[in-house]
């Protein structure tokens, strides 16, 4: 487990380079991330490189005893590029270019910019590529940030129409897939075929979700580039991408499948204020974030990285910039936060970043240390964390838990697509379905359809409208219950509607058919029993007797063998007795959790977090067996604060 930094040297005088050093150092930090922005400075002028300064910030941080983390510079390509090469700019969906002047301009469909990021890629890796000091590699920064995954650039419309061509190999079966019959939208040839953008009203859904595919294709495309370029330079030396969080425009699951650890930038106070939680929630967690929201994200990096390897590129340490609200993080939870992250398999919590900028963009943004150079609230609780992370010495590793929770980023899409309620959101209700399995305080595997579900005691698939017969086969051959939510099996590949209704494939599971569903506002008479403001029903045919019903008799919970149907969107109350009544493993918890307190088993320890806001006693909460075993912290928790204890 390793507690790193990110760092640019490049804005700071090279005279406080070795103090820096030796604080990190001091500090307890032993990894540095650097180079991610640096393009203009490393290549101030095309093709006249200036390594010396890069070269003197490496062996200053690597002679102090820090391991690097290098990122490639192409996030931020350099104002001579863009003057001599404009067509890298993405365009939007009116076709308008996105200038310079920020950061993420380009288009990553864009041939030239692909070449011209090789080249960098190519320039440093063979610099440092042997550098004993550099311990891993990641590339670029942030995909998507800003709303860049999609382009209506040239490269981008004539890139689409190859990718149809390839996946329909006519455009008469591209026809039919799209149903472009309807409104009379056929096309005679691929090049008549434009990105489904800036229409007068909605496109065809199929086109969208293939145009979603393409893009999210393209940042695949343009990581295995850098990945191979990287690989011919550096040996076997580590890679990884940083990923965001609460981020869904591009497939992650094909990234993560590149490079050899999964990565994500964690924010909780600035993601809280951008998600769809309430007023009040927002308030109860304004210091100290959603329980939740961090720990999904551990498990969703852990389930689609290479061998489970995941961690924290960049750490939340104060107040953000970029948020509509910007608080500060109570006390302790910069700590709270990071060992999080190790109980769900970290391998690196890294902070963002060493010391606060006092000028650009991110002037606003907090970092260990204020731009006075004076250590900030954060500075201290990483070295908490690093004598935490000495008392407790072996941490174990993450073991692959009972329960499973299915996530795929085309079912997010295709609920954006065709919501057909306003209030219908999938990460809403794949949230839901993680906060109840957090609060009966047993470990979660976030997963995707693709995955191999052997070992596991009960799958939960909160809403997959794309489900796959090769999911169904492989839960037929495991001994898994599956929970399947709303809308799943609801439409095919292609974005229509099965021939035999919804849902779709798991028919062969479950002798049930979707005849009709249904949106109503909040307040609606027969609305089922729960989901707050959101009231979604389907109407069931079958010869199976439902397990709950709404106020009308209409079944919302139908249950045959192995397969529990959800035909209304559940309450976490309503999730959290049905897993409790499937699943028969051994419970941390003697009752469902209320309040901000989180548990999480890794190895010999089990973690307790309260993010409050109210006080918690584990005594009441944990079983009776688990009384003195406390390595860190003890029984009463206030908010922002932990207790670690041996599980044996």
């Amino acid at each position: 487990m390793k507690l790193g930094v990110c760092y640019y040297p490049e804005h700071w005088p090279e005279e406080i380079w070795a103090d820096d050093a030796a604080r990190m150092k001091a500090l307890g930090l032993t990894t540095v991330r650097i180079g991610e922005f640096a393009w203009s400075r490393i290549e101030p002028e095309p093709g006249r490189f200036e390594w010396e300064w890069l070269d003197r910030a490496v062996d200053t941080l690597s002679g102090a005893g820090m391991q690097i983390i290098m990122g490639t510079p192409t996030a931020t390509p350099p104002k001579w590029l863009i003057d001599a090469y404009p067509d890298v700019l993405a365009k939007d969906a009116h076709g308008r270019v996105r200038n310079f002047g920020s950061r993420r301009h380009y288009s990553f469909s864009s041939t030239t910019y692909r070449r011209e990021s090789a080249r960098i890629v190519e320039a440093m890796a063979q610099r440092y590529g042997l550098h004993p000091g550099i311990v891993m590699w990641q590339t670029d920064n942030e995909y998507g940030c800003h709303d860049t995954v999609e382009s209506n650039d040239d490269d981008a419309r004539a890139g689409f129409r190859v990718w149809l061509k390839e996946r329909y190999g006519d455009v008469g079966s591209l026809n039919t897939a799209w149903g472009t019959v309807f409104w009379s939208q056929e096309y005679r040839s691929f090049d008549e075929i434009d990105p489904p953008l800036a229409t007068v009203t909605e496109p065809t859904p199929a086109h969208v979700m293939d145009w979603r595919r393409f893009s999210s294709d393209q940042v695949a495309v343009y990581n295995q580039m850098q990945v191979d370029v990287l690989r011919q330079n550096i040996g076997a030396v580590d890679t990884t991408h940083n990923f965001m969080g609460h981020f869904t425009e591009f497939d992650h699951y094909p990234v993560a499948a590149q490079v050899n650890v999964s990565t994500w930038d964690s924010y909780p106070l600035g993601f809280l204020e951008m998600a769809w939680w309430d007023d009040q929630t927002k308030l109860n967690h304004m210091r100290t974030g959603h329980p939740d929201f961090a720990a999904f994200h551990h498990d969703l990096y852990r389930g689609m990285a290479r061998a489970g390897r995941f961690g924290v590129m960049e750490q939340q340490p104060g107040p953000v910039n970029w948020a509509g609200f910007n608080p500060a993080p109570l006390d302790g939870m910069v700590r709270l936060w990071s060992l999080e992250a190790v109980a769900h398999g970290a391998e690196l919590v890294s902070y963002f970043r060493w010391r606060q900028a006092p000028f650009a963009q991110e002037q606003m943004h907090a970092g260990l240390n204020r731009p006075d150079n004076v250590a900030d609230q954060a500075y201290h609780e990483a070295a908490q964390v690093a004598e935490d992370l000495a008392a407790l010495g072996d941490i174990g590793n993450a073991e692959q838990a009972d329960i499973a929770l299915v996530y795929d980023y085309e079912a997010h899409w295709a609920h954006e697509i065709q919501p057909q309620s306003r209030n219908f959101r999938h990460d809403r209700l794949t949230f839901s379905f993680y906060s109840a399995l957090r609060r009966l305080g047993v470990n979660v595997d976030v997963i995707s359809q693709h995955h191999a579900l052997d070992g596991y005691k009960l799958v939960l698939v909160p809403s997959s409208p794309m489900i796959s017969e090769s999911f169904v086969e492989r839960a037929k051959k495991s001994d898994a219950h599956i929970v399947a939510g709303p809308r799943t099996g609801s439409r095919t590949e292609n974005f229509a509607i099965p021939e035999a209704l919804a849902p779709g494939p798991l028919q062969t599971l479950m002798g049930i058919k979707v005849a009709l569903a249904e949106s109503l506002r909040a307040g609606a008479e027969h609305a089922p029993s729960g989901g707050d403001d959101i009231i979604w029903r389907e109407f069931i045919e079958t010869d199976l007797t439902p397990l709950e019903v709404s106020s009308d008799g209409n079944g919302t919970v139908w249950q045959n063998a192995d397969l529990t149907y959800l035909s209304a969107w559940p309450t976490e109350e309503t999730l959290i007795g049905l897993v409790s009544d499937l699943y028969d493993g051994t419970p941390i918890v003697s009752k469902p959790i209320e309040g901000g307190l989180r548990i999480r088993r890794r190895g010999g320890y089990i973690y307790c977090l309260n993010y409050g806001p109210e006080a918690a006693d584990l005594d009441s909460v944990l079983d009776g067996s688990l009384a003195g075993r406390y390595v860190l912290g003890s029984s009463l928790l206030k908010a922002g604060e932990l207790a670690v204890l041996t599980a044996k």
